[in-house]
């Protein structure tokens, strides 16, 4: 006798008792206010990351353009005589400086866009100064030495996004 017959012999029907699916319900409930914490220490650490990734591609790109300053690819402009060869903004490194040469036709871009911080959701960022105090939180103008998010809150190792 299978399974099934010796269940519909014992006089059970078909379906489930009202206490069965209260049971199930129950422990449905207690998962899923157990992942839901989860879900969501999960897509900040994922943001954190991003925002990592995102910082170190825009101080790369600021690097690169003083490289390039440096070693004479690009001409400065006039404007540009006291920046000691860092960018005078972030904008800068995407509309890009034209090529030291003689045909100077071609300019060279440090960045496609400037990208989104993904913890405030902006495009705006704290820039800090070749001439600036290091613990500055207000940009002096021009010469865009760091950056650093706007965002006002903790991460998950504590630290303060605005520190990073």
């Amino acid at each position: 006798m299978t399974l099934f017959r010796r269940l519909r012999s014992r006089g059970r029907g078909d379906g489930y008792s009202f206490v069965e699916l209260i049971v199930v319900s129950a422990l449905l409930v207690i998962l899923a206010s157990a992942a839901v914490p989860l879900a969501t220490v999960t897509m900040q650490r994922q943001r954190e990351v991003e925002l990592r990734r995102t910082l170190r591609e825009l101080r790369t790109a600021i690097d690169r353009y003083k490289d390039a300053v440096d070693l004479g690819t690009i001409r400065v402009p006039e404007r540009d005589i006291e920046a000691v060869g860092y960018p005078p903004d972030l904008e800068t490194l995407v509309t890009g400086e034209p090529l030291a040469g003689e045909d100077g036709t071609g300019r060279l871009r440090f960045l496609r866009r400037v990208p989104l911080d993904p913890i405030t959701r902006s495009r705006e960022w704290g820039l800090r100064s070749y001439q600036d105090e290091p613990d500055a939180r207000r940009w002096g103008g021009g010469n865009v030495y760091d950056v650093f998010s706007l965002a006002q809150g903790t991460a998950l190792d504590g630290t303060r996004y605005r520190n990073w």
